[in-house]
């Protein structure tokens, strides 16, 4: 660290390292910058006189240890694939609690008693709780008519979780209004009207405290509509108390049977129960018996298994590794050698990333691009094998998904990723803070608003590399002098702040990569940020309702930032349309999200000819993704002629209510590398599904429609062979009726269908909702109806 702090230093003292060109008065500068230097290139020199005797003593310590006979393999891992750990947990020791679980919950739907149950699940942990908890949900949900699924961890959030249990919940827009601004008190009683008149079902998962179930209760209402709570917990004295109204069942969880351990155990490393030599029965017998049954044991040994040789000295030499823990303890504190000892055979950078993670608080959500971009910025990441960092960095995070380190929903297509058990900063350790030594930290997170009177001033913190501030309320109230004096800072985010300006510092922040304006107040950016040509990722925008949002104007000179990877929430209509042809020029560009609003005049137009200029130019560069976000129904043909072939793009989301006349040309198969795409079209015909249907990449298919050509329509057998989610809507002043027939072989993967349901008014034996085969409906995890 000191090392690489004085190298730092020494780049900086020298003025910013020549990234400025320029003929004689650029020379001359040049030697000015050295002669005013001079001081502190004497001081430097002893500093890197000592490293020199450093280095040469740990060069030869790590010969002595012989650290370069140490090798790690990288497992390639496709990043569209599911986390492994969700389809076990189907496969082993579930079928029979949860179909005993489910009944229990149904069996008075028909009865006059109408009364709410409670079903508390109880044991330790990974015993596959949450799991169970999961399974029951996605069994009963289609009974209810609204489903929420909320964790709450040690140290809960009652406003958030309230908040996200609203957010889950189908309600009118103007129902959320304000609820940023909603306090404990207010989220309980909105989450309360929201399900007054409901039949509702709900999962809360890992409840620690009486207490937090006691508050988190009066949210739901006594309604006599047969809803449903489910729990989960460590504690035996909480599930008892999640069960006192008197209509409860507790349920407690066990260890998985020696049958199912073994399918569990051989199904993760040879892709079935049977696939085990005999020579290594024995030893896989020994290794299931010492971690007792529990599939978090068994998940964590298996997949260290799975990446070393099939030979028994290899699995003998686990086996002894594990020790006897868990036949002595069978609590999680049990687990710990088998847990320690995968996490010692992850890489020195894949240790890293995972330890990174205990920088959130408990039950976090963080976007992985976050995450990925935090990790380059730290410098924890370098470019490999012909790889970028950002793809490195990609592979790491998947790389932990496969070595199941991490929660259920790490791989989910929303990009999102969730964590346990890390660590909490309050506001005694906030006060610490101002007494330590901080010159050589690195990164500092400051997530809670009572934090920020205790925090030093930023001079302090001159190594620092990332920097975030999130939802961080009372921001204004810091000063922010001195930000320009960060000089090794990276990353910068002000997201769910109420900033509304910049500091005047940021345009002198050189190194950094990544500066995250999201919900924040901010809508024009200084001048001088065209200055930052290091810059990859330039975030703004809000959202609201979940739909994102942006009114920042582009910066003038945007072309200049050749690096921009990532440019997000900005609105083309408030930019010049010069600056909006300057797009064109970010030949390194891969995901732009922008808004389009509809002012009516002829320089909109000029806004749209130049924006599809800039799209041309983009799409037969590195561009894949495109978003385009309109709040009403501003006309947006001029898609229509995007040209040429986008053989990069992988997404293409349009959130608006307009709808394109026919389906674009460029929308072919020969587009293998999109996998998600949600499109409106004034009228969809059978040959839009079968040019849909044979791309092959394609994972996630919104389609919008108005009118359908034909009233019945077919999906081919051969049609859409990796798609995982399809959503057919109606737009809302549609008449048409359409019957959809799905046949054997279609959608072979698909696990989310959503459907228009029509009931014909004076014709209501006849209700057009389709049909699929069976095997398709046995998978489906969820369907609706609209």
């Amino acid at each position: 660290m000191t090392s690489r702090m004085s190298f730092d230093k020494f780049i900086h003292q020298l003025g910013n390292g020549g990234s400025h060109q320029g003929g004689f008065k650029e020379f001359f500068h040049k030697t000015a910058r050295q002669l005013k230097t001079l001081g502190s290139r004497r001081g430097i020199a002893s500093q890197i006189d000592d490293l020199k005797i450093r280095l040469k003593e740990v060069k030869e310590l790590k010969s002595s240890y012989k650290l370069d006979d140490i090798t790690f393999e990288h497992s390639a891992v496709d990043p569209r694939l599911s986390a492994l750990f969700v389809e076990e947990a189907h496969l082993v020791g579930i079928d029979g609690p949860r179909d005993d679980l489910a009944s229990w919950m149904l069996e008075d739907e028909s009865s006059s008693t109408k009364q709410r149950k409670v079903l508390s699940i109880v044991g330790f942990g990974g015993l596959g709780k949450t799991t169970l908890a999961k399974e029951v949900y996605r069994k009963i949900k289609g009974h209810f008519h609204c489903q929420a699924f909320v964790s709450v961890s040690q140290k809960p959030n009652v406003k958030k979780i309230m908040k996200d249990l609203i957010c889950q919940l189908p309600c009118k827009k103007d129902f959320k209004e304000g609820i940023d601004t909603w306090d404990e008190t207010m989220c309980t009683a909105k989450l309360k009207k929201l399900l007054q008149d409901k039949r509702y079902l709900i999962v809360i998962d890992d409840i620690w405290s009486i207490p937090t179930w006691d508050t988190i209760k009066n949210a739901f209402p006594e309604n006599d509509f047969s809803s449903r709570i489910i729990a989960t917990t460590r504690i035996v004295d909480v599930a008892r108390s999640c069960c006192l109204d008197g209509n409860g069942r507790m349920y407690e969880m066990e260890a998985l049977s020696d049958l199912h351990s073994k399918r569990l155990f051989f199904k993760r490393i040879f892709g079935s129960e049977d696939g085990c030599p005999d020579v290594l029965k024995q030893v896989s017998n020994k290794i299931l018996k010492k971690c007792g049954g529990l599939p978090l044991a068994i998940i964590s040994i298996s997949s260290l298994l799975a990446t070393k040789p099939v030979i028994k000295d290899e699995w003998e030499r686990v086996r002894r590794s594990i020790g006897s823990a868990l036949d002595k303890n069978r609590s999680l504190d049990g687990m710990n050698n088998i847990l320690s000892l995968s996490y010692n055979d992850l890489s020195p950078n894949l240790k890293t990333c995972l330890l990174y993670l205990c920088i959130y608080p408990e039950d976090c959500v963080i976007e992985r691009d976050i995450l990925v971009r935090r990790w380059i910025a730290e410098g924890f990441i370098s470019e490999e094998r012909g790889q970028s960092k950002q793809e490195v960095a990609e592979n790491h995070f998947y790389d932990l998904i496969n070595k199941s380190h991490g929660q259920t929903d790490l791989a989910k297509h929303d990009g999102l990723i969730r964590r346990l058990s890390v660590q909490h900063i309050d506001q005694e350790l906030a006060s610490i803070l101002a007494n330590e030594d901080l010159s050589h930290v690195r990164s500092l997170t400051v997530i809670a608003s009572t934090c920020i009177k205790h925090l030093p001033r930023l001079v302090g913190f001159e190594a620092l590399r990332v920097l975030e501030f999130k939802d961080c309320e009372s921001l204004h109230e810091y000063d922010m002098n001195g930000i320009d004096k960060l000089f090794q800072l990276k990353y910068l985010s002000f997201r769910g702040t109420r900033m509304s300006k910049l500091p005047s510092g940021i345009v002198r922040l050189y190194g950094l990569e990544t500066l995250d304006l999201r919900n924040t107040y901010i809508q024009e950016l200084p001048s001088g940020i065209i200055q930052l040509v290091k810059l990859q990722h330039l975030l703004s925008g809000n959202s609201s309702y979940g739909i994102p949002f942006g009114n920042t104007k582009i910066p003038d000179g945007i072309g200049n930032m050749a690096n921009l990877q990532v440019i997000s929430g900005f609105n083309i209509i408030r930019s010049s349309p010069c600056t909006v042809k300057e797009l064109g020029n970010l030949s390194s560009l891969k995901d732009l999200h922008v808004q389009l609003d509809d002012g009516g005049s002829q320089e909109d137009k000029r806004h749209e000819e130049m924006l599809l200029s800039s799209l041309c130019k983009l799409g037969a560069c590195k561009l894949q993704c495109l978003r385009i976000f309109s709040p009403d129904s501003t006309p947006i043909e001029f898609l229509y002629s995007w040209s040429p072939l986008l053989y990069n793009l992988q997404t293409f989301w349009m959130t608006t209510n307009y709808h394109l006349p026919k389906m674009p040309k460029w929308i072919v198969p020969a587009l293998t590398s999109i996998a998600y795409l949600n499109i409106n079209l004034n009228e969809a015909t059978e040959e839009d599904l079968r040019i849909l249907g044979e791309m092959p990449a394609l994972l996630c298919l919104n389609l919008t429609f108005i009118t359908i050509q034909k009233e019945r329509v077919t999906v081919q057998g051969i049609g859409f062979p990796c798609l995982k989610e399809f959503y057919l809507i109606r737009a809302c002043h549609c008449a048409s009726a359409i019957y959809l027939t799905f046949e054997k072989e279609a959608m072979p993967k698909v696990e989310k269908l959503e459907l228009p349901l029509f009931v014909s008014v004076g014709r209501s034996q006849w209700v057009p909702i389709g049909s699929w085969p069976p095997p398709m409906s046995e998978r489906c995890q969820s369907y609706s109806l609209q």
